[in-house]
């Protein structure tokens, strides 16, 4: 019998199973509600792996987390002023000198939701090359002592995967907003982009070689905000966003590690880019308002997909998890299941994270019916 961290594994290595891995997103909303905290109060003061590992503990199935690395950098300085507003509510006004310019940030945390952005910090495309290399640059160093506490902590019970942050567009995104982005990426002279492109991967590389020095991890994890098919576009990304990630899966790849791809929105225009840029497992494929749906969409994802990339997630976290009975929720992990029937490629897994609102027995319908052997 396999423990959950080694059944994920298993699933991303192509290496069979004993039952098929049950994922459930559980990100911010379940694991506050399992600690009995506020939102803001997780998402503030408790690390995030602490949550998750008990909302795994406590339906005793597998899934993955994610450990965060911390970059010390004399470039840059935050100070925070957080006050309560409202009803539950606080903002965050940061300050941000960087390379001796002052910049101001917020953010509103809730009690009930995940924080957003309010305010981003760079307003003038003036700015963007000075505060990109303000964070980006050579005297930026590493701190893994956190990450290495998480990964110790969890041990079998959830696969913690390292962070290697944001894709390159998304970097830019974080910073002044998904609108002003595109259009600066639209508009930017291209050999200024490429300079930041080489400079941007330079630096990821040199963290994975890092954090392969100094962590045990044996999965580095790449997400998506903006960089998506839905929002940044397919042309977009291919020129920015793929020659970046392919780089970055090659050299995890070189050092025998494994990468995994969160990709939110419609993805199956890109999903032959995602089995060439080599990614060892992409998640969660959604239903509508996603773009596969149902047992043939499935099919065509699986074929797609070639069982040379792990598939995870897909079942509905409002339709089927909130609004939808047991029944329901069983009849799309069924289809999940006869879609890659006989492949060891297959984790079932939400199409995002597990709401507030989700009963536990529709969660423990989920895993039961993805656990029962054919």
């Amino acid at each position: 019998m396999y423990t959950p961290k080694q059944r994920m594994l298993n699933a991303y290595k192509n290496i069979e199973n004993d039952i098929t891995p049950a994922a459930p997103e559980f990100w911010f909303f379940y694991p506050a509600k399992v600690l009995g905290v506020t939102m803001a109060e997780y998402q503030r003061e408790i690390p995030h792996y602490v949550g998750m590992l008990k909302a795994f503990q406590k339906f005793k199935c597998e899934g993955w987390g994610v450990g965060f690395p911390k970059f010390l950098n004399d470039r840059v300085k935050v100070t925070s002023d957080y006050k309560p507003i409202r009803d539950g509510r606080y903002r965050d006004t940061q300050t941000v000198m960087a390379n001796g310019k002052e910049y101001t940030r917020s953010y509103i945390y809730s009690d009930n939701i995940p924080y957003w952005e309010e305010e981003r910090a760079v307003k003038d495309f003036s700015d963007v090359p000075d505060y990109f290399r303000a964070h980006i640059n050579d005297g930026v160093a590493f701190d893994f002592a956190d990450a290495n506490k998480a990964y110790e902590d969890v041990g079998e019970d959830l696969l913690l995967e390292l962070d290697l942050g944001f894709t390159f567009f998304d970097y830019f995104e974080q910073f002044m907003g998904f609108e002003n982005a595109a259009i600066y990426f639209m508009d930017a002279e291209e050999k200024v982009l490429r300079q930041m492109q080489e400079e941007y991967t330079a630096f990821q590389k040199r963290l994975f070689a890092e954090a392969v020095k100094n962590t045990p991890y044996e999965v580095y994890f790449i997400g998506c905000s903006s960089a998506c098919n839905l929002l940044e576009g397919p042309h977009l990304w291919r020129k920015w966003d793929k020659p970046y990630l392919k780089a970055i899966v090659q050299e995890a790849h070189g050092q025998g590690k494994l990468v995994h791809n969160h990709n939110h929105g419609k993805i199956m225009e890109t999903v032959r880019d995602l089995v060439e840029i080599g990614y060892d497992c992409v998640c969660p494929f959604e239903r509508p308002p996603g773009d596969v749906e149902g047992l043939p969409g499935l099919q065509k994802v699986r074929e797609l997909l070639d069982d040379k990339v792990t598939f995870n997630g897909n079942v509905h976290t409002v339709q089927a998890l909130i609004l939808g009975d047991e029944e329901t929720v069983r009849g799309q992990v069924r289809e999940i299941k006869e879609a890659f029937r006989g492949s060891n490629r297959l984790i079932v897994g939400t199409g995002d994270q597990v709401g507030a609102e989700t009963t536990e027995d529709n969660i423990w319908a989920m895993i039961d019916e993805t656990h029962k052997k054919e």
